[in-house]
């Protein structure tokens, strides 16, 4: 289940039960539109270790949680 926090003005995706690692690859390929070997290549990961923890955010906020 995808849990939002209120606003006035718009609702943002409560991404709490993601790691900092998830959350800033999560904010940048599904909110900031960048693509994962694009964001691999600006941070110095590889491709695999980007999709590894895109793919886990995505289990925590749809309530499944990581191994």
């Amino acid at each position: 289940m995808v849990t939002f926090q209120s606003s006035l003005f718009e609702y943002e995706e409560d991404l709490s039960p993601l790691t900092d690692a998830e959350r800033e690859v999560y904010e940048a390929v599904e909110q900031d539109d960048f693509g994962m070997r694009e964001y691999a290549r600006k941070t110095g990961r590889s491709p695999g270790t980007v999709g590894n923890f895109l793919r886990r955010a995505r289990r925590r906020l749809n309530g499944g949680e990581a191994a």
